[in-house]
């Protein structure tokens, strides 16, 4: 086992607050390593330090040497002025630059320098690198390569950068929040994607089925310290759940010896305190043992939900159409109470916009919906609030609310409340731009529930929340007592949520599924796999002379598209080997060499457009 890198007595301090301090970590090749912590923790701060982007307050980072390490940030800086292909080969790693070298080359014209490149694409196999790079960017939906980096949405930028991490020839692979930004397909392709990857590994994510099925290691910063755990996630769960039996033992035995010191220091004379300040010092740390200090905060949730009437929420019939494009399609449901329900879908299907319609935001071009007297939307929108980033956390809140009614009817300040959505009262006095990205979405729920809704809409709710707070809103969503709507790529979340799912249809069509997620995936598999049983029965009753199989799902027209393609593709690999034959053998002058050079440029192109179009197709 070869050893990476290590972290050696690192800290950081962003202004008065200490985030981590005296961190060791050594990564060996082929760890896949998740950290885990609170929001506010130090998670990024510790990845930037680990890519070189930061450098600590204290100790140091070695490394292996010539280690090279490929790092996704939450915020992506690209070249603007790119296009999408561009900028995946602009990553500087060897097999970028040899394509680089060949194609300058080409324009060169040189036939000695030339011969040389071929040599070096066909040393390093650097032939298939673009084919590899356009796959990548196939599968997270990154089809218009030629579009520019300035033009693109945020979540299409994260995907380039998630695209070029990928493709890049790097040792280390740093990941913070890979999961961000993509749809369902998309997480479960990139997560067999690294599963299978022989890769060293460094990532910060809250997907809980990424943790179990990618990682190998689980490592936690909490209370400033840093614990490792050499396994997958149920197995950190297991771990935690034992060493907090054993802190809850060692608190129950701190709080008996606490009620002897405390009787004993209540009777001490004064006269004699300067003779026992070992036994007064250790009575402090008892003191903390005993009231259970350390270690993670519990959020608390137990804000009031007031009573639903029998009529919800009745959807009519609605549809949808932005640019010529169906989005919703003649969709009718009645809500019951205290259902909890998801919505599922590929990025751009609709989600947000039915959450839209049902908040009263968004009108339906036809249908109507009609809300019951008693209900109070609660709207966890995806953007979020646009708070002031000088507003104080406590300013914030109270814009809201100055009180927030409990489920015992009893009520609370902001600040006693902020305090259980781990804002303490020094943490209150914060400017919201000092915020971790996790804690400002930490705020934002706090501000919908404070108004105590009775039917929650939330789009991506899980998006930069620690676990802890997702392992406490699952908690919360769970004994709901009113009606919850949820659009989120967290499948784990949605597994213990959602009752039923409502699955988005390509022509804009949406089917209730009475099951959750998996459930839902696991009946797409069936499915799929259904026409194939059902042709090869018909071969063995019939005794029919057997016949290629149509991929299911494909129309007529795409089928023979496909069999064309396949066509296609083997002469254009023919020619591609005749040409690469002919320009590597010497024998061709100065002119000849740059027009077969070209062709062979051209045909590489045209062969990987074909590939990309014969994978959608053979996806299907």
């Amino acid at each position: 086992m070869i050893s990476y890198l290590q972290t050696e007595n690192v800290s950081r301090r962003i202004g008065d607050n200490l985030l981590f301090e005296n961190i060791y970590l050594n990564v060996n090749n082929n760890d896949k390593i998740a950290l885990v912590g609170v929001n506010g923790s130090g998670k990024t701060s510790f990845l930037e330090i680990v890519a070189g982007r930061e450098k600590p307050d204290t100790g140091s980072v070695n490394m292996k040497r010539d280690l090279r390490i490929a790092y996704l940030a939450q915020e992506p800086i690209l070249n603007e002025s790119n296009s999408i292909i561009d900028e995946l080969f602009s990553a500087e790693n060897k097999i970028s630059r040899i394509v680089r070298d060949y194609e300058k080359s080409l324009l060169a014209g040189d036939n000695n320098l030339i011969q040389k490149m071929i040599q070096r694409m066909d040393d390093n196999k650097a032939w298939d690198y673009e084919v590899r790079v356009r796959q990548v960017l196939f599968r997270l939906h990154l089809t218009k390569l030629d579009a520019l980096i300035r033009d693109l949405s945020g979540g299409e930028r994260k995907r380039v950068a998630l695209a070029k991490a990928l493709v890049d020839d790097s040792d280390i692979l740093i990941l913070d929040e890979p999961t961000n930004h993509l749809d369902l397909e998309m997480i479960e392709w990139i997560e067999d994607y690294l599963t299978e990857a022989n890769s060293t590994i460094i990532m910060v994510t809250h997907d809980r089925y990424f943790l179990e099925n990618v990682c190998n290691v689980i490592v936690e910063l909490s209370d400033k310290k840093m614990t490792r755990y050499d396994g997958n996630y149920s197995y950190y769960v297991a771990k935690k759940q034992e060493s907090e039996s054993a802190q809850k033992a060692t608190t129950e035995k701190s709080r008996n010896l606490f009620r002897k010191e405390l009787e004993w220091i209540r009777r001490m004379p004064r006269a004699r305190r300067h003779k026992s300040k070992s036994r007064i010092d250790s009575f402090g740390k008892l003191s903390e043992a005993a009231s259970g200090k350390g270690g993670d905060k519990m959020i608390s949730i137990d804000v009031e939900i007031p009573r639903m009437g029998n009529k919800i929420i009745a959807i009519n019939e609605i549809s949808k159409s932005y640019g010529g494009r169906t989005i919703i399609k003649n969709f009718s449901y009645l809500f019951n109470r205290f259902e909890k329900a998801g919505i599922v879908g590929s990025n751009g299907s609709g989600k947000t916009t039915l959450l839209n319609i049902l908040a009263g935001i968004t009108e339906p071009d036809s249908g109507s919906v009609e809300w019951g007297e008693t209900v109070r939307v609660g709207y966890y929108r995806q953007q979020g609030i646009s708070f002031d980033e000088n507003m104080t956390v406590i300013d914030a809140a109270t814009a809201i609310s100055e009180r927030v009614t409990m489920s015992e009817g009893n009520s609370v300040t902001v600040s006693q409340f902020l305090n259980h959505f781990l804002f303490p009262p020094d943490r209150q006095r914060t400017f919201i731009k000092k915020l971790s990205g996790g804690e400002k979405r930490r705020l934002y729920l706090l501000t919908i529930l404070i108004q105590n809704p009775n039917f929650l809409l939330m789009d991506e709710p899980t998006n930069d929340l620690d676990i802890l707070t997702l392992n406490v809103l699952e908690d919360y969503l769970s004994g709901f007592r009113g009606c919850v709507l949820i659009a989120s790529h967290d499948r784990y979340f949605m597994d213990k949520i959602a009752e039923h799912v409502f699955e988005y249809k390509s022509d804009g069509a949406i089917k209730d599924f009475p099951g959750n997620y998996t459930e839902l995936r696991n009946s797409q598999a069936d499915t799929a796999q259904a026409p194939e049983k059902s042709e090869g029965k018909k071969e063995d009753t019939r005794k029919q002379k057997p016949e290629r199989i149509a991929k299911p799902g494909l129309s007529f027209r795409e089928k023979r598209e496909l069999e064309l393609l396949e066509s296609e593709i083997k002469a254009a690999e023919d020619e591609k080997a005749l040409l690469t034959e002919e320009i590597s053998g010497g024998m061709l002058n100065a002119e000849n060499l740059h027009k077969k050079s070209l062709r062979l440029s051209e045909l590489l192109k045209v062969l990987d457009e074909k590939e990309m179009r014969w994978l959608g197709l053979s996806e299907k």
